[in-house]
C-alpha cells in the first residue's frame, strides 16, 4: 500500500460519507415533497456541496505523489473532510416534514454550509501551494480558481436569498467550466 493509498483511505471514506449524507438528505426531502417544497436555493446548495466534494477528491488524486505521510497531513485532511461531511449534512434537514418550505431551512443553514466549503477550499489552496505551487494568475485561473473566494464570501454575507442563489449558480458553473477551459 502506498502512502497515498493509506492517507486517502480515510479521506475517501469521509468524502464518500459526505456525498451519501447529501444524497440521503435529498432523497428524504424528495420523499416528503408532497408536503414540503424543496425550492431552488436548497437544490443549488446541495449541488454546490456535491460538486465541491468531488473536486476535492480529484485534487487529492492530482497531488497524490506529493502528499507526505505524517500526523499533520492525516489530521489536517481529517479536519477538511469532516468539514465537508458536516456541510453536506446541513444542506437538508433531518426530518424535512418538520419544515413546510425548505427555503426557511436554507436561510438558517446556508452561511454555515458555504462557510465550511470555503474553509475547505482555503485549506486545499494552501495545501496545493505548500506541496506544489499556487495556480498562476492568468485569465482562466482568475475566473475558475480565484473567483471562488470572493463569490463564496458574498454568498455568506448576502441577506437576499436571490443574491445567494446567484452566487451558487456562479460557483456551480465553475466546475464544468474548469473541465472544458484548459
Amino acid at each position: 500500500m502506498s502512502g497515498f493509498e493509506f492517507v486517502f483511505s480515510l479521506f475517501g471514506l469521509i468524502l464518500g460519507l459526505a456525498l451519501a449524507e447529501g444524497l440521503g438528505g435529498l432523497a428524504r426531502a424528495m420523499k416528503a415533497s408532497h408536503r414540503v417544497r424543496i425550492g431552488w436555493p436548497t437544490a443549488l446548495l446541495g449541488l454546490f456541496v456535491s460538486c465541491d466534494v468531488v473536486t476535492f477528491w480529484m485534487y487529492g488524486w492530482a497531488v497524490r505523489e506529493l502528499i507526505p505521510i505524517s500526523w499533520p497531513v492525516l489530521f489536517g485532511g481529517f479536519l477538511v473532510t469532516a468539514l465537508y461531511f458536516v456541510a453536506a449534512s446541513l444542506v437538508f434537514p433531518d426530518d424535512p416534514e418538520e419544515w413546510s418550505d425548505l427555503d426557511a431551512h436554507f436561510d438558517k443553514q446556508h452561511r454555515r454550509v458555504i462557510g465550511a466549503v470555503l474553509l475547505c477550499n482555503i485549506a486545499l489552496l494552501a495545501s496545493v501551494a505548500w506541496l506544489a505551487a499556487l495556480p498562476a494568475f492568468d485569465l482562466r485561473n482568475a475566473v475558475v480558481t480565484w473567483s471562488f473566494f470572493p463569490v463564496s464570501a458574498l454568498a455568506i454575507a448576502a441577506k437576499d436569498r436571490r443574491v445567494v442563489a446567484a452566487c451558487l449558480i456562479w460557483l456551480i458553473a465553475l466546475y464544468p467550466l474548469s473541465a472544458v477551459w484548459h
